[in-house]
């Protein structure tokens, strides 16, 4: 192949890039290549641990299951963490850089472009082809000065663009030829091929209007995607929470709090699958109602998050819940706020030195500079059962009287169970993804509020992954044609 990389990029964010990035990844490596995915850099709260310690985003984790692949900080270099509206932490190569505001950032970008020289050839070195992905569009003129992300990393990676645009959100065809129209003469000579997403209907019915674009832009329509129904990790940065509602006639109903800064909610994935569940995604406290479980999942700003319990009303509401009976679940953050206190003595998260959390655990959570970086795996104490996860976090935490460990890790007990078992915190990300501990768990909560118990099969995550993986491939195969992705790959720039 003349080009070893093929690159997405979207007429705006949240058309599809990802899952469309994800589809080819799948493709390429089921015709026998030698497949990685890459992103220069990602913003996202969804992050993952790899195996040597690195943090990185999960669009690029579910990537590389895509290709069959361990998933490397080679394949997302950056990545932005927003802990306020204007600050990011700056993850660099899977190792905490930095915290820099949006325009103190704009202006250090050019000195990463080396770092993402690097480990884009590094991974161009052992593949057939790279799945590139951009990052919203490339023609925000007021960004493209020392872009790295979109046709400035097209540009590194010397590779051709496909165009992708959402017809679902309207307006399609103008944001093709605005964008395309945007470019610089020598952008447009890399974009070769025009993808419309997310479409319903007839396909026919566009025909007229795939003919003109193609007459205006000079561009070939190479495929026109359904709106697909797969469940594949979200990004994040516009997640639909309500696809976690699905099942209104579960027998146990889990509200999970919508946290400001909420990460690695992709924690609930293995947990939907669970049969006779219903789980809701709440911010108010008419919303929370009377679960029977409530779970408090990540953030990236705990001291935040509890102001916001505080301001919704939801701090006391919780309490009350739990103190009428309801189960409460945190990880991570979530976990942090259960606890009596929680202090900042060296202002890792904010000015704010102490702050009472929700008083649910007797632990008291202390920030530390260094974050805690690791793929873990233990005995859990609630059933005696050997779990795995990842540990992404800040804090440490001092146990009082009435709680005991919930986890005992190579690294030492971590996490925390009351002595009545209704309330439970872990630093474990993907605790859920243990099947058979999510379902006795479950069936735990059933049997105290005599609830009969579900006892069929137990989904196995990992197999379900793949089906999804498989499932959106052959969708997209047979949407676009793939023949000519191939002839791109061969084409002179």
């Amino acid at each position: 192949m003349k080009n070893k990389s093929i690159m997405l990029q979207g007429t705006a964010s949240n058309v599809g890039k990802s899952l469309l990035c994800t589809a080819l990844c799948r493709i390429f490596t089921e015709d026998g290549y030698n497949v990685n995915p890459f992103k220069s850099q990602n913003m996202s709260l969804n992050s993952y641990i790899t195996p040597e310690g690195g943090e990185m985003g999960r669009a690029q984790v579910a990537q590389a299951e895509a290709c069959h692949k361990l998933p490397h900080t080679d394949m997302n270099p950056i990545l932005l963490k927003p802990s306020t509206d204007k600050k990011s932490q700056i993850i660099l190569n899977g190792k905490v850089f930095d915290s820099m505001n949006a325009m103190d950032y704009f202006k250090f970008k050019p000195n990463l472009k080396p770092e993402i020289e690097k480990t884009y050839k590094r991974l161009l070195d052992k593949s057939d082809i790279v799945v590139l992905e951009g990052a919203g569009s490339p023609a925000e003129i007021n960004l493209k000065d020392n872009d790295i992300v979109n046709m400035g990393m097209a540009e590194i990676a010397n590779s051709p663009v496909i165009l992708v645009g959402d017809i679902d959100k309207g307006g399609v065809f103008a944001s093709l030829v605005g964008t395309i129209m945007l470019l610089t003469p020598e952008e447009r000579k890399r974009v070769k091929g025009i993808i419309i997403n997310k479409f319903r209907g007839d396909v026919s019915l566009l025909e007229p209007g795939l003919v003109q674009i193609e007459e205006i832009t000079k561009v070939p329509v190479i495929g026109v995607v359904p709106m697909v129904d797969v469940d594949i990790d979200d990004e994040d940065s516009e997640a639909d929470f309500l696809k976690y509602s699905k099942n209104k006639n579960g027998n146990i109903d889990i509200a999970v709090i919508k946290l400001p800064y909420i990460s690695n909610f992709t924690d609930i994935n293995a947990l939907a699958l669970e049969k006779n569940v219903n789980i809701r995604f709440v911010n108010s406290c008419e919303e929370l109602e009377k679960p029977d479980i409530i779970i408090l999942p990540g953030t990236k700003s705990t001291m935040n998050a509890l102001e916001f319990l505080r301001e919704k009303g939801l701090f006391y509401e919780i309490k009350k819940a739990h103190n009428e009976g309801a189960f409460v679940f945190g990880i991570c953050g979530g976990y942090q706020l259960m606890g009596k206190t929680i202090n900042d003595e060296n202002s890792v998260e904010s000015d704010i030195k102490t702050m009472e959390g929700l008083g649910l655990l007797n632990i008291h959570t202390y920030f530390e500079n260094e974050k805690k970086t690791v793929l873990s795996e233990g005995k859990e104490s609630l059933f005696g059962l050997n779990v795995k996860g990842y540990e992404i976090h800040m804090g440490t935490e001092k146990k009082g009287d009435n709680v005991k460990s919930f986890i005992n890790t190579e690294y030492g007990f971590e996490g925390a169970v009351s002595s009545d078992k209704r309330a439970v915190g872990t630093y474990f990300h993907g605790i859920f993804d243990n099947g058979v501990f999510t379902r006795k768990y479950v069936n735990m909560v059933r049997r105290s509020k005599n609830i009969e118990e579900y006892n069929g099969d137990i989904v196995n995550f990992s197999d379900y992954k793949e089906s999804q993986y498989t499932k959106l491939a052959n969708i997209v195969r047979n949407s676009i044609d793939i023949d000519k992705i191939y002839k791109i790959l061969e084409e002179d720039l």
